[in-house]
């Protein structure tokens, strides 16, 4: 709902965020509202929707992309670098772990993961990665 108020209002684009769970203990993770705001928003194809929180991994990102996201951002995973050397490291193992979870899913460019990417869990995260 806020989603939309937010396109009628003039929003170009929605960015899901929790900010890391950091200001609520025990919200809802970014992963888990993605797939909701990405649907009420169908009716609005111009509007990107961006998300971030909660991405620890390139699966992490490929499960954001396959929920609807256009663009994923980190926040934490950056700070484990600790200086720049670090923090390219961290994007490179990011990077890799994204271009694996495509080719295992045998995909060869981000716009072809879907939802159907993924199968639905109950435990943890309702999202898990599984190749079909």
């Amino acid at each position: 709902e806020d989603a939309i108020l937010a396109v009628e209002a003039g929003a170009s684009a929605i960015f899901v965020s929790n900010h890391g769970g950091r200001e609520l203990d025990g919200c809802l993770p970014t992963i888990e509202a993605l797939p909701e705001i990405v649907a009420a928003l169908n009716t609005y194809p111009s509007i990107e929707v961006y998300v971030d929180g909660g991405i620890r991994s390139g699966f992490d990102v490929f499960k954001a992309i396959a929920l609807g996201a256009r663009a994923v951002f980190i926040g934490r995973p950056a700070l484990w670098g600790l200086g720049e050397d670090g923090v390219k490291k961290v994007l490179s193992i990011l990077k890799q772990e994204f271009t694996e979870a495509m080719i295992h899913a045998g995909f060869s460019s981000p716009s072809q993961i879907t939802e159907s990417s993924l199968v639905k869990r109950h435990y943890y995260s309702p999202y898990s990665l599984t190749f079909i």
